[in-house]
Formats: C-alpha cells, structure tokens, sequence
C-alpha cells in the first residue's frame, strides 16, 4: 500500500469535487433545507420560528432519507465507471500505482467530500439554530449528525459498487436512480404490502425492515432523539421488547455492514477489471 498514492488521489477527488460545484451546491441545497424544515417544525403548534435542536431533528429525518441516498448513490456510481468512459482511469491506473491504492484513493476523496458538506451544513444549521432558538437539546442534533455520515458513507459505498460492477456511465447512473427508488420510495411500501400478502409477525416485520439501511438508519435515529417506537406500529414495539438498550448495536452493525461489504466487492471488482 502507497499512503502517498492514496493521499494524493483522495486528495484529487476531494478538489474535483469542489471544482465540479456539486459539494457546494448539496452542501447549500441541504442547509437551506434544513433551515426550512425546522421552521415549519412548530407550524402544526401554531408557533411561528425556528424550532430548537430537538424538534429539527425530528424534521431532518425525512429529508436525509430522501436526498442523502440520492446524493451518495449517484456520486458513487460516477466514481469509477464516468472516469472508464472518458479514458481518464485508464490514464491513472498507467501511472506506477497499484490499482488497490488507486480505488481506496478515490473512496477515501470522496467519503471525505461527503463528510465535509455533511458537517459544514449541520454546523450552518446549527448556528442559526443556536442563535434563534437556544442551545437545548443538541444532543439529538449531533446523533442525528452521526448517523447522516454513517448512512452517506453506506451508500457511497453501494454506489462505488454499482460503478465497479458497471461497464459505462449511463449504465452506473440508470443503476443507482434504481436502487434509491427501491430503496426510498418503494421500501414502505413494498414492505407493507409482504405484510398483508404474507401475514407476518412483528419479529419478521422488523427484521426484514432492517434489512434496508434507510430503515435501520431511521430507527437508529428515532430512538437517539428520543422519540417512541411505539409510532412504527409492531415492527417497533418488537425492537423494544426484544433488544431494549441493545437495538443501537443492531442497528449499527447493520448500516456497518451496508458500507463495508459494498466497499470490499468493488474493491475486488475494480482490481480485477481495473482497466475498461
């Protein structure tokens, strides 16, 4: 393993994302977002204002399931496959680096891209929060921080796998437009309908919705800011019953395992077929 290698490819990554706008424009799209999500946040109260660090959690939940995956999906699946269409990796990889330092070099860039736009748009939002509204509460802020990181660096890791296993761009895009559909619009719904269709019990209910990372995320989210799982209906009241002060553990080792497995099978894929 090169560190050198490594570093300056993560660190190209990390600049070209900059340059390409697309941090910039996620980390601003996502502030301001926030920022209005947590000023509808007390609108059913009949208060008008910001909301404090607790009530904004609770509202920033919904956002990050559905544009966090998107985000982390589709600049995974641009990492390898784009680069392979435009000749560019084929150029990288005719340099003296291994492909192995090449691939972590780039994940390594780009996980810190997302990281740094996560932080810079919780810290705005927090600001704000601080100055408007108070500091109470700001634990529930910087859990539901955590967790976001924790489930970009998931699903920056599905899309990396995507753009592996792709051979074109337009391959790799389709691809991950798909799987953040599943993932986020039809997970609800299809988890439902096995319920009915199937009859299942609370314990298989909750363990097949754990098998989604946006749900294990949720839960893990819910029960760090405080609020009941009562309002998941069985699936919930099981997890309680069942783990109780052991769901986190769960959980994370759920959303652990969305982002190292993904990681490790494009890491092979990508040092068996390194070139197009």
């Amino acid at each position: 393993m090169n560190s050198h290698a490594i570093l300056a490819i993560a660190t190209k990554e990390l600049l070209d994302a900059v340059r390409g706008r697309w941090l910039l424009l996620f980390t601003a799209v996502f502030t301001l977002l926030a920022l209005g999500m947590s000023y509808i946040s007390l609108a059913g109260s009949g208060v008008s204002g910001f909301g404090g660090f607790g009530p904004t959690s609770a509202a920033l939940v919904n956002l990050v399931l559905f544009l966090l995956p998107l985000a982390g999906l589709m600049i995974g699946a641009g990492s390898i496959a784009t680069e392979r269409d435009r000749g560019t990796l084929h150029l990288l990889l005719a340099q003296p680096v291994r492909p192995s330092d090449v691939f972590l070099g780039k994940y390594i860039g780009l996980a810190l891209a997302i990281i740094v736009s996560l932080l810079i748009a919780f810290a705005a939002t927090a600001c704000v929060l601080a100055i408007k509204a108070g500091g109470s509460d700001v634990a529930s802020f910087l859990a539901l921080m955590g967790h976001t990181v924790f489930l970009g660096l998931a699903m920056l890791s599905v899309g990396v796998l995507v753009s592996a296993a792709a051979g074109r761009g337009v391959v790799a895009g389709a691809a991950a437009i798909t799987l953040w559909l599943l993932l986020v619009l039809l997970g609800d719904l299809a988890l439902m309908g096995s319920a009915v269709a199937f009859r299942m019990g609370a314990s298989e209910l909750f363990y097949l919705s754990v098998l989604n990372p946006l749900q294990a995320f949720k839960l893990a989210t819910m029960q760090s800011i405080g609020a009941s799982l009562d309002t998941l209906g069985p699936a919930g009241i099981f997890a309680m019953q069942e783990y109780g002060k052991r769901l986190p553990l769960v959980l994370y080792s759920v959303l652990t395992a969305w982002t190292v497995i993904p990681f490790s099978i494009a890491g092979v894929l990508f040092c068996w077929r390194p070139r197009p």
